[in-house]
């Protein structure tokens, strides 16, 4: 823990971006990624970051830890897990940034009690276009703006994040539901009150396996050394749902429970198969070795090239949304009759506090329910090369949700910036990025996106 070697590399950062062109657009050169867009990203001139992925405090008592802005989960976990602490939204994925996760959003089986990651953060600091650092703090323009803004107002470079006291272990029950409208009742039930069979509940989330056979996951933390399963080896997490109704897991294990297989994604590379799955290294079951696997595949084109020579065409589908919990089992039934992908991750979402974050606006009080698919599915020759996902979209707003933007986005210009604070944000990119050094938020997940 070094605040000094923290500095330092924000020295080098701001040294980095006054030694460029001032018409070169910017980004942080960051040594991974977990977004899906694989368009023009690379052709910005990338800042160095060596410095800002470390630990600068942590105070046990005050339960809060400050941290650079690239620091990934995996790290953060580390750091606070042997203080029985870890952050109040821990995003799936080891390889998240915090930087990230606050710019672009995160979410997990906590976000029915504590909201977003964004929303556990006391104080940032931040890399403006123009070339300044400000600290900024709950209520200033920048702070609330930062999140789903993607780097475009600025880069957050240090931040000071409350966390919660976790226990040793978790108990998991899986309780399975045939209908729509029961499943969601349940699941809303259960967020209002925290509790389920009379007990408490700290974790929600759940997986549609089809309309007819959906799972909700409670958990329940617990500190009696009961014994645990393990899911980092041969077995496999999700199929676990489909199997028994209570199961138990370390903390730790249970934080990094979807990783290991990117939650059933790595499937597409043979890995859910017994015998390859013996031969291919644990370490390298990690959803960021899975994504590099993808991008090699984007820039190669042999998925493409494949189903171009078997005569047929497919899209990928990769999306995370958020409906209204009331409209919940309408989407699901619209989606399962429209998109072939399963499962489908579904986990509840309601802010932790009256704030809002104008790019991203949820109502104050209201219970979301998101939903995550990420496949390839098959183009009829009358479809339109993303033809399944403007119908998301649609069937999105339809419904009176919001839609992430890591992957791709196809709305118009004008309808963009009526769903994402387009007013706010105009206003705040004049004053922090005038000479547009950061690109522009509907270039970056629209245009990019479509040309990658």
């Amino acid at each position: 823990m070094s605040r000094p070697l923290h500095d330092a590399g924000v020295a080098r950062l701001q040294a980095a971006l006054r030694a460029t062109d001032p018409r070169d657009t910017i980004r942080l050169a960051k040594p991974s990624s977990n977004l899906f867009r694989f368009g023009k990203r690379d052709a910005a001139v990338g800042l160095p970051t060596d410095g800002l992925d470390s630990v600068i405090a942590l105070d046990t008592e005050a339960r809060t830890i400050e941290v650079g802005g690239l620091i990934t989960y995996e790290r953060l976990v580390a750091a606070t897990l042997p203080h029985k602490l870890v952050p109040t939204v821990v995003p799936q994925l080891k390889t998240i940034t915090v930087g990230g996760a606050v710019a672009g959003l995160g979410i997990e089986s906590s976000s029915f009690r504590e909201g977003l990651p964004h929303e556990a953060v006391r104080e940032m600091d931040v890399l403006t276009g123009d070339g300044r650092v400000l600290t900024v703090f709950p209520g200033d323009d920048l702070f609330q703006a930062l999140p789903n803004s993607y780097g475009t107002l600025g880069y957050a470079v240090r931040l000071v994040l409350d966390l919660d006291p976790v226990s040793n272990e978790i108990e998991l029950t899986h309780v399975r539901f045939s209908r729509p409208e029961e499943y969601f009742e349940a699941m809303h039930e259960t967020c209002e009150t925290r509790t389920h069979d009379g007990g408490k509940v700290d974790y929600v989330d759940g997986v549609v396996f089809s309309p007819t056979e959906m799972y909700m996951t409670v958990g329940s933390l617990r500190d009696d050394h009961a014994p645990t399963s393990d899911y980092t080896g041969q077995s496999i997490y999700y199929q676990s749902l489909r199997r028994q109704r209570h199961d138990r897991l370390t903390i730790h294990d249970y934080l990094w429970r979807w990783d290991t297989d990117w939650f059933w994604c790595s499937a597409a590379f043979g890995v859910q198969n017994r015998f390859v799955r013996r031969l291919w290294p644990s370490y390298r079951r990690r959803s960021d070795v899975y994504r590099k696997l993808v991008r090699l595949d984007r820039k190669t084109g042999l998925t493409r090239t494949l189903a171009r020579l078997g005569g047929g065409r497919r899209e990928a589908v990769i999306q995370d949304v958020e409906v209204p919990i009331r409209q919940a089992s309408r989407f699901l039934e619209w989606f399962c009759a429209e998109v072939p992908i399963r499962p489908i991750w579904v986990c509840p979402l309601a802010l932790s506090s009256a704030r809002q974050w104008p790019l991203y606006p949820l109502g104050i009080g209201e219970t979301y329910v998101n939903f995550g698919f990420w496949a390839t599915v098959a183009l009829d020759p009358q479809h339109e090369r993303d033809h399944h996902n403007r119908r998301v979209e649609e069937l999105v707003d339809d419904c009176g949700g919001h839609k992430s933007l890591y992957s791709t986005v196809h709305y118009g210009r004008a309808e963009f910036w009526r769903k994402y604070g387009g007013e706010t944000y105009h206003a705040l990119k004049n004053r922090y990025d005038a000479t547009g050094r950061l690109p522009m938020l509907f270039d970056k997940v629209v245009t990019d996106s479509a040309t990658g």
